[in-house]
Formats: structure tokens, C-alpha cells, sequence
């Protein structure tokens, strides 16, 4: 039977949550989409909706069934977890083993940024989560998210609801229904449209079960790390140990974490459109062995690409304000097409836009795209994590317009 993918406009005011864990819907045509998506769901059918960080594809996460029919829809390899969202901590509490206690830290961090991009991993009840949820693994992740529609979803399911991105596995991650539409058509019945979503990165993944009480960020993302530092500084400032948040890959590795991971995003490749990308490095150094290159040589190796029967159009994803941007365009012999990522000052727009970006330039048919570096600080952590995994290969380019004085990546303070 042919699917049709209907998409179905939601209005993000019409939604309230006030004091109540269930939501009050003004707009009537809003509240029919969320009831008929709700009613999707417990068809074990999965659905798509917005969240604050990407857009979702849901299902039923406590049935197996429905669990099942997001990796195959997505063609998800199933040692991937997925992560499960609630809208409410009484829906937390149904779903965690009845003698687990979360700690302070972890009631500090749902405290500051719940409903919000920030995920924990906590114990699995395996009696009541399937393991399809958790790749066999004795934690789940879990989020409340703060999209109304996302919530209110829940909420009106009455129902955790495991969501990964909506979208091909690989690909990368929507951040507009048209997205979705584009990507899934025929292979699920609804998408709600809640526009634009403001983050435009998946959550971060926070794990705090280890016995010497600190932080592992496992995946960067909505929430900066400096966000939690700050939270946990403003609490426990005076206390005799405070806790560290160490970052995976940057403060120290787990290659058996990797192998067999607790969450999504650290072990395949990841947000890869249908064509190359390469990353640009213009202010790092290179790795040894690795040679930086010069704009001419840089140049000559696109062209290398190119066909005889028609130029190389190549996609730009660059800061507003980089000079690489007047560099490259000189050229000739190319077609140079701008997707801005903003100033290089403000990480959350280029967090925001990135997806974006690579699923516009894709559509406009280019045939490589360049990312250039950014800082891994604030969200530009998460926005290097993410481009690190799209691109097939990097180039260090050296260019004098670069203030080379000022590293992308230095000691922390």
C-alpha cells in the first residue's frame, strides 16, 4: 500500500503548558494534529514533529513493535540507541527502576535545562524498557524537550516517545518539515510542522553515573558545556569537590563506549549529505604528517574534480565574515554557491543553520561542499562534532587573511 505523507501546520502559541503537565491547545486545528498523531502512535505507527534541536521521528518507546518500525523506516543500524523523551518528571519517574534515586547533580541539571536540549543517561528498568530502546545496554537516555509540540505530543500520548532525527540514517539531521517531507515521502503518514527549529543541533548527552561523581558529555550539542560548568559553579561553587564535565574525545576516550555505544551519535558516521564534503581547516594546525596547503594549490585540487563537459559548483558553508569567503570566490573556473553560517562571534546561529545549510545546498544540486572550521567553544563543540562526522575528508589551508595568532582549539582555563 502506498503512503501518502501528509503535513500538517501546528500553532507553537496555541500551545500552553502553564503549572499543568498536560498541555491547554487553543487552535483548533492544532489540537486535531496532535490527536491524530497521538493516535498514530499507539497505531505503532511512527510519526514526525519538531523539537527544539531537530526534528523527531517518534514511536511508542516502551513497545518493541513500535520501537522496531523507526529503524527500519530510518535504516537505522540497531546497536545505534535511541533516545526516549517525556513530558513530565511523574512520566520520568514511571519509567526509572523503582529503588533509583536521581542524585543531586543530576536533579541540578533537570532543574536548569529541563524541558531543554540537555540528555541523561540513567538506569534501565529492563523489565519495562525493550532492549531494541537501549542496543542491550543497562542505561537509557532520556529528555524532556521543550518544543511545545514536542511535549504536548507526549503529554497527549500519555506515553514516552523514542525519537532519533527524521531522516535517512546518515543523513543529515532535518531542521524544517520540508526536510522531513522531502526525505521520508511514502514512509510515514504525518509529519507535524512547527517550523524552524531553534537549535538546529541534537541534544547534548550527559552521562553522571560513574562513582567519582563527575560529568561524561558523550555527544556535545544544545546545551554548551561552559552552560553547565556555570550551573554547577553557581550551586556548588563552595563545595569541597566539585564536579568535573569532561568531554568525550577531548578530555579523555573509551574505546569500548565506542564499540558498543549508550547513545546516539558516537559510533557511525553521521549527517552526510548525497554529496562530498570536505572540512577546512584555516586557523588549526595539521596533524603530522599532513601538509598545509596554499589557496592556488587548494584551488587546483577542486578543479581536479571537475568534468570537461561543465564547471564545478561547489557549496560554501562558511561564516558571514570569514575571509575565505572573498579567497575562494576570486577564482575562476568554478560556480561558488552561499549558504552563510553567520558571524564567526555567534556559535548558536552557525549551530543553527549547519543542517540547513547542507540540506539547501544538496537540494541546489552542487556538487561538493566546504565547511570552514569554527571554534570548539560553546556551540561551536557541537558544530565541529557534527562536521567532523559529515565530512568525507579535510584540508588545512593556509591563509594569511586568517588570524593565525588565535587558535580554534586551545588549552582550557
Amino acid at each position: 500500500m502506498t503512503i501518502h505523507t501528509q503535513v500538517v501546520q501546528c500553532q507553537l502559541s496555541s500551545i500552553s503548558f502553564q503549572d499543568s503537565d498536560f498541555p491547554s491547545i487553543s487552535d483548533h486545528g492544532t489540537s486535531e494534529a496532535l490527536q491524530k498523531a497521538a493516535k498514530l502512535l499507539h497505531e505503532l505507527k511512527p510519526v514526525a514533529f519538531p523539537t527544539e534541536t531537530v526534528y523527531g521521528l517518534g514511536a511508542l518507546a516502551l513497545n518493541s513493535t513500535a520501537a522496531s518500525r523507526i529503524f527500519s523506516t530510518k535504516g537505522r543500524p540497531p546497536d545505534n540507541p535511541l533516545i526516549v523523551h517525556v513530558s513530565s518528571h511523574a512520566m520520568l519517574a514511571r519509567l526509572l527502576p523503582a529503588d533509583y534515586t536521581p542524585s543531586p547533580l543530576y536533579q541540578l541539571l533537570m532543574k536548569r535545562f529541563w524541558p531543554g536540549a540537555l540528555t541523561l543517561l540513567f538506569p534501565s528498568d529492563g523489565k519495562l524498557v525493550p532492549p531494541i530502546i537501549t542496543a542491550n545496554q543497562p542505561t537509557v537516555a532520556i529528555r524532556m524537550p521543550s518544543h511545545p509540540v514536542a511535549r504536548a505530543l507526549i503529554a497527549v500520548a500519555d506515553a514516552p516517545v523514542a525519537a532519533p532525527s527524521a531522516n535517512s540514517s546518515g543523513k543529515p539531521s532535518p531542521t524544517r518539515a520540508e526536510h522531513v517531507a522531502r526525505d521520508l515521502e511514502g514512509k510515514i503518514e504525518l509529519v507535524l510542522d512547527g517550523g524552524a527549529c531553534g537549535v538546529g543541533l541534537e541534544s547534548t548527552v550527559v552521562d553522571g553515573l560513574h562513582e567519582d561523581g563527575n560529568l561524561r558529555v558523550l555527544r556535545p550539542g544544545g546545551i554548551t558545556v561552559e552552560d553547565i560548568e556555570q550551573a554547577i559553579l553557581e550551586e556548588l561553587g563552595d563545595a569541597a569537590d566539585v564536579p568535573k564535565v569532561l568531554v568525550h574525545r577531548r578530555d579523555y576516550a573509551d574505546k569500548a563506549l565506542e564499540e558498543a555505544p549508550t547513545t546516539p551519535g558516537m559510533k557511525y558516521r553521521h549527517y552526510s549529505p548525497s554529496v562530498p564534503v570536505i572540512l577546512v581547516h584555516t586557523s588549526s594546525s595539521p596533524p603530522e604528517g599532513i601538509v598545509s596547503l596554499t589557496m592556488t594549490s587548494f584551488v587546483d585540487s577542486l578543479r581536479g574534480r571537475r568534468s570537461e563537459s561543465s564547471p564545478l559548483t561547489v557549496g560554501l558553508l562558511l561564516p558571514s565574515d570569514s575571509p575565505l569567503h572573498a579567497s575562494l570566490t576570486k577564482e575562476n573556473g568554478m560556480k561558488w554557491v552561499s549558504y552563510p553560517l553567520g558571524p564567526v562571534a555567534e556559535p548558536s546561529v552557525t549551530a543553527q543553520r549547519l543542517f540547513d545549510g547542507l540540506l539547501t545546498l544538496e537540494k541546489d544540486g552542487v556538487d561538493l561542499i566546504l565547511i570552514e572550521e569554527v571554534r570548539e567553544e560553546r556551540e561551536g563543540l557541537a558544530v565541529m562534532n557534527r562536521a567532523k562526522k559529515a565530512a568525507g575528508e579535510s584540508a588545512w589551508i593556509r591563509l594569511e587573511a586568517v588570524d593565525h595568532s588565535s587558535p580554534l582549539v586551545g588549552p582550557r582555563t
